[in-house]
């Protein structure tokens, strides 16, 4: 595989959905190899661009890969001796310099996957479009997805729309780990939906917008189709707690602060 720009292995590791570390050399004292500003990026089981190789670069890549292990979020810095005399683990480098590198991790980020953007689905993609989220918006219904009615979606989020007559074949093309929002403008739809989430495997939860009697209809015929209890109460129902009102940003702003505190517990169990 050729070797990319760091920029370039940062957008590919985003796209794939691979954690990484971005290192860069922020302060040279004396003689290094490479000037501050130079940058590499470090993956589980690859790296791109070189901070100057040597010592350096393998104290660099060794303490990126245990942030990695440890799931850590927050920069730090490293600084390195160039000096034959310094104790090292990985040879040694006669620059006679010292130089600190920048450690930023870049976090997979999360993925929401969104089936009906009516006025609830609408208004709950509007606030997570702010957030730094991978943000699918599906609905059978051509006019909803269209951009000229996503345009209201002005955040960071990478948002990627699907028109499909059948929804339920877009969660085959969501990433692992998304958390699947149902809100169409059919039950049928719906059903058709938390059916073909449960014979997911790759899905981190799955939310379901309703009454407790639209539920207790649905509990019923999940088990008619073959599911087992247990399998039945990954679906939550119904979503949103949180202020009372049944206006659309109301339940949305419940169902986005759920979404926010599983974003949250995510990443701190993965750094413990």
């Amino acid at each position: 595989m050729p070797d990319l720009h760091w920029l370039d292995a940062v957008t590919r590791l985003r796209h794939e959905r691979h954690p990484g570390v971005l290192v860069t050399i922020a302060d040279v004292r004396g003689h290094a190899p490479r000037a501050a500003g130079t940058k590499m990026v470090v993956a589980w089981e690859q790296t791109w661009g070189s901070v100057g190789g040597g010592n350096l670069e393998e104290t660099a890549i060794t303490r990126a890969r245990a942030l990695l292990e440890g799931g850590g979020r927050e920069p730090e810095t490293l600084t390195v001796s160039l000096s034959d005399k310094a104790h090292t683990d990985h040879g040694r480098q006669c620059c006679g310099g010292e130089v600190t590198v920048l450690l930023e991790p870049l976090a997979v980020v999360p993925s929401v996957a969104i089936f009906g953007l009516g006025h609830v689905g609408l208004e709950l993609a509007r606030i997570l479009s702010r957030h730094d989220v991978e943000l699918h918006l599906a609905d059978s219904r051509a006019a909803y997805v269209d951009p000229r009615a996503l345009a209201v979606l002005d955040g960071p989020a990478t948002v990627r729309p699907h028109h499909a007559p059948l929804p339920e074949v877009v969660l085959g093309e969501v990433p692992r780990g998304t958390h699947v929002l149902v809100m169409t403008h059919d039950h049928a739809e719906d059903f058709a939906l938390c059916d073909a989430a449960l014979r997911c495997g790759h899905l981190a939860s799955i939310g379901l917008i309703g009454s407790a009697a639209k539920w207790r209809r649905f509990e019923k015929a999940l088990r008619v189709e073959g599911h087992a209890d247990e399998a039945i109460a990954r679906i939550r129902c119904p979503i949103g707690a949180g202020p009372a009102g049944k206006e659309p940003a109301t339940i949305a702003l419940g169902v986005a602060t759920e979404l926010l505190h599983a974003f949250h517990d995510a990443a701190v169990s993965h750094g413990r």
